[in-house]
């Protein structure tokens, strides 16, 4: 195991790349220190505004306790303006140290900027930290291509992809997650950048359940987003993105108008980017559907080149990072 002063040199390294970043108020939250690829792959760290928020991965967590003590004394010396830390030991039974422990300050904060969007954040609700910063690139590409679009976000969690496609103009978007809270939060952002929020478009319900009605009554949109977790059961099915993607878009692909769009995300660790492609290209074998572009992960999440270290457990090629998103359009008629 790497020594405190060992990590320190690895964090100080992964500071000067994102140098710049503390001075913009366009981004306001990002992962500081990928300690997977940058050197130490027990711990990440991120910053969301004011709030310094740390990932303890190492199994079991005990042994870096006091080298994460370390490290947050560390940048709260190199960051004074940081006003709040967090703590959050993945491999523990204990639910609230999963969720994230307060270990500084009085409040942690409860929105983030990005884009020119807001974004409600609830740091300690569950054990990852309630807005993905690697799909903030993707967040920033439906801003741009909703405009008048009916949208579907499935596996909403916290409504941010949904989010940007309203304020991007979509025309309407529906919400779909089977966790009440999360949705909540969702409703916070609408609230946070001004527009409407309808009861209606946030769906508390079973994905599968909910897909089979739509197609029943034959609802149609323009996009539709699939960013699954990589696994859970359901009494109405089973998500498992290593053996069975293929099966989630097969639901969604109806739902789809003539033209529109799906975006696939996966960010299952052990499939591989050519494996993903394999499956969709597969999934284009009828003629009715063709990727059309990649999003990539942001530097401060897949590394910098000056700064990484090692590999990820799967080659992502052509993707930057396991998390693979990929835009396919989908007709009625075939693709020529």
């Amino acid at each position: 195991m790497l020594t405190e002063k060992e990590v320190s040199a690895h964090i100080d390294v992964a500071l000067e790349q994102r140098e710049g970043w503390f001075d913009d108020r366009h981004i306001t939250a990002f992962r500081l220190f990928n300690g997977f690829i940058e050197g130490f792959p027990e711990l990440a760290i991120d910053i969301y505004a004011r709030t310094l928020v740390l990932f303890n991965f190492h199994n079991p967590p005990d042994p870096i306790q006091d080298l994460i003590q370390a490290v947050t004394n560390h940048l709260c010396d190199v960051l004074p303006w940081l006003q709040a830390v967090i703590v959050k030991t993945r491999y523990t039974n204990d639910v609230t140290a999963r969720h994230g422990l307060l270990v500084r300050g009085d409040q942690p904060d409860r929105r983030v900027r990005e884009h020119e969007v807001w974004y409600a954040i609830d740091l300690q609700m569950s054990s990852d930290a309630s807005l993905y910063l690697d799909t903030r690139e993707l967040r920033a590409w439906i801003i741009q291509h909703t405009n008048g679009k009916r949208v579907l976000n499935t596996f909403a969690y916290t409504g941010s992809l949904g989010v940007a496609a309203t304020v991007g103009g979509a025309s309407h978007v529906i919400h779909l997650d089977r966790n009440r809270k999360s949705l909540k939060l969702a409703k916070a952002s609408y609230s946070l950048n001004g527009l409407a929020v309808r009861k209606s478009d946030f769906v508390s319900e079973d994905f599968f359940t909910l897909t089979s009605r739509m197609r029943r009554t034959e609802q149609r949109f323009d996009m539709v987003f699939l960013d699954p977790p990589f696994f859970s059961l359901t009494p109405g099915g089973r998500v498992d993105l290593n053996q069975e993607y293929n099966r989630l878009v097969n639901k969604v692909r109806p739902l789809i108008d003539d033209g529109g769009t799906l975006v696939a995300i996966n960010n299952a660790l052990f499939v591989s980017g050519s494996d993903f492609i394999h499956q969709l290209e597969e999934l284009s074998q009828d003629g009715y559907m063709k990727i059309e572009e990649l999003i990539l992960i942001p530097a401060d999440f897949a590394g910098f080149p000056e700064t990484r270290q090692g590999s990820f457990p799967t080659d992502p090629i052509p993707f930057n990072h396991p998390t693979k998103i990929a835009v396919l359009k989908v007709k009625k008629t075939k693709i020529k």
